[in-house]
């Protein structure tokens, strides 16, 4: 973890894993947040949208994020996601997450319905009143709310808004946000961009796929953040088809599987998430087999 900004370098946005009854397994997820740190990421997002947050109920979110808090090892920053329909929800899990220890949170903006740049500020003002830093999420596919670097601009000047997570896939945004913005720190925010947004000033990256290739994830952040793009662009092709996943509907599932695939526990997903067709399984199984190693000889 970095100490001052905790939400920099390799943040996992972790899968959650359900017993076959599909209630939640606290025991694997803490092994998980370990395990993570163990393979070099620099922190732990739990009740993001790969944590299945919406599937939860409000005593499962409570618990997710004390037991992830209380498994995080030193040096490894928690930074839990604190979606919800309205800004007093998002603040009351904010407050959550402080009482529990943790170090940031990931807000995205209203997901109710399309609102208006008035109650997007509105709604981040509520967030960062919990006192925690606050790292934006831009997913207009999602929310269908785009936080525009104009909008993004606005919302910096909110005392305790430090980041966003970017996930509109339009890498030409970072170079508006560092004009418009400097102060915010941009993290990529989808796997598939990542080198390119790292190219461009990216510090940091919440993540999909170090779930099930961590130690991969990590050389080509490195490399990619060294500016060693001869070294990168071979590993990042490599590892690119599994990436594509994150920014897919099927993305929870794909990269459970992908867990799966490398011997770790991945797991069901809860519903309205439904098994993979054996279609689509096969090919994830074969591009996380493709990825696996990649970059580990770097």
């Amino acid at each position: 973890m970095t100490a001052a900004r905790p939400w920099q370098g390799v943040v996992v946005a972790m899968t959650l894993p359900f017993r076959d009854d599909l209630s939640v397994d606290l025991d694997r997820l803490q092994e998980h947040v370990g395990w993570l740190a163990a393979e070099g990421c620099d922190g732990v997002t739990p009740n993001g949208s790969l944590g299945e947050y919406q599937a939860l109920s409000g005593a499962e979110r409570a618990d997710v994020v004390r037991a992830v808090v209380e498994a995080a090892p030193a040096g490894c920053s928690v930074v839990p996601g604190v979606g919800a329909y309205g800004g007093h929800q998002s603040r009351r899990w904010a407050e959550q997450a402080a009482e529990a220890g943790a170090h940031a949170v990931l807000a995205l903006p209203p997901n109710g319905y399309r609102a208006g740049p008035d109650e997007v500020v509105a709604h981040y003002r509520e967030v960062a009143a919990a006192g925690l830093p606050v790292v934006t999420y831009n997913n207009p596919y999602d929310t269908k709310v785009d936080l525009t670097p104009e909008l993004l601009a606005t919302l910096a000047e909110i005392d305790g808004v430090v980041a966003v997570k970017e996930f509109s896939g339009d890498v030409r945004r970072i170079h508006r946000l560092q004009e418009l913005c400097p102060q915010l720190d941009v993290l990529a925010g989808a796997d598939d961009v990542l080198l390119e947004l790292l190219v461009l000033g990216a510090v940091g990256w919440i993540a999909g796929f170090p779930n099930a290739l961590p130690r991969e994830s990590r050389a080509l952040y490195d490399l990619g953040a060294a500016g060693r793009l001869q070294e990168a662009l071979p590993v990042y092709r490599r590892l690119h088809p599994a990436f594509r996943w994150d920014s897919r509907t099927e993305f929870v599932q794909a990269i459970k599987l992908g867990q799966d695939v490398v011997g770790r526990y991945g797991g069901p997903a809860r519903l309205p998430r439904l098994p993979l067709p054996a279609e689509v399984e096969a090919q994830v199984r074969k591009d996380v087999e493709q990825a696996v190693g990649a970059g580990l000889d770097a």
